[in-house]
């Protein structure tokens, strides 16, 4: 919601300052200076980056606008998981929930939690681990020194959509020149035609200029920002699942290995220990 308003007060600080100069906005419609430089960035991004990080970009873009999928409902259903998985194998032994971590996305267990089930990635980075500590019996430590490696890999890739994007808002400014020489050139070919006609060839050209430095640091390049806080925010997940895997590996109760988990969460989206403690009652 925040994003989707300071996208409306770009555009209206622009325009209306724009029109409270006298300005014409016929005169900024230029859709094929639009083609020139949209088109050319995004021939440039496709270029620039291999397929699975384009797909992640546009996986996450509407989240620019909608907030992060990993919520505080999120998280209490991922850490209510967690629990229930601790818990069964603390009750039941470790091969009780053998078959859910091997079959998570058809396991009843985890099909409780349908928000965290969504999420593929984290779920797989749950069941890998817990699996490591179940067939292995490694300590802690060296559990931990496993997961740090994924983790740092895992982040790696959260951030690499934003550095794309940023790589597009910088290029788009030249993009803009680009636009803007062509349209010179255009004008150099009705030199000899009316005034009119060459004025309106090179304000033609001088908004192909603007048009790409308002599309850089206007638009994308505020996204690309948003997107690096996403991958952050998303990063907490996978923290606070190795936080919870570490402390049950060194001999905590499951209650006590989630809240350590949950101290890790962000602070806009972290239950209370009265909200955990209340959300993990129904699954005893």
């Amino acid at each position: 919601m925040f994003a989707l308003a300071g996208v409306l007060v770009v555009i209206v600080s622009v325009v209306s300052g724009y029109l409270a100069s006298h300005g014409n906005m016929l005169a900024l419609w230029q859709p094929f200076e639009i083609i020139i430089i949209c088109g050319a960035a995004l021939g440039a991004f496709m270029v620039a980056n291999p397929f699975i990080v384009q797909k992640k970009v546009f996986t996450m873009l509407p989240q620019v606008f909608s907030g992060s999928r990993h919520n505080k409902q999120f998280y209490l259903q991922l850490l209510g998981l967690m629990y229930c998985l601790f818990q069964k194998s603390r009750q039941d032994g470790f091969l009780s929930v053998e078959e859910d971590i091997e079959s998570p996305f058809t396991s009843d267990l985890f099909n409780r939690f349908p928000d965290v089930v969504r999420d593929h990635e984290v779920v797989d980075f749950l069941t890998d681990n817990y699996r490591i500590f179940t067939l292995t019996g490694l300590p802690a430590y060296e559990i931990e020194a496993i997961m740090d490696n994924e983790i740092e890999q895992i982040q790696e890739e959260l951030v690499a959509p934003s550095h794309a994007l940023t790589r597009v808002a910088e290029g788009l400014p030249g993009f803009g020149i680009v636009a803007a020489v062509l349209g010179i050139v255009i004008t150099m070919g009705s030199i000899g035609g009316p005034l009119e006609e060459i004025g309106a060839h090179v304000a033609a050209a001088l908004v192909g200029t603007f048009l790409g430095i308002f599309f850089g640091y206007g638009f994308v390049g505020p996204a690309a920002s948003h997107l690096e806080s996403l991958g952050a925010h998303e990063l907490k997940a996978y923290l606070c699942i190795k936080a919870c895997l570490n402390s049950i590996v060194s001999g905590y109760a499951p209650p006590v290995a989630v809240e350590t988990g949950r101290k890790l969460l962000p602070p806009e989206m972290r239950p209370s220990f009265i909200e955990l403690s209340n959300d993990l009652k129904q699954y005893r």
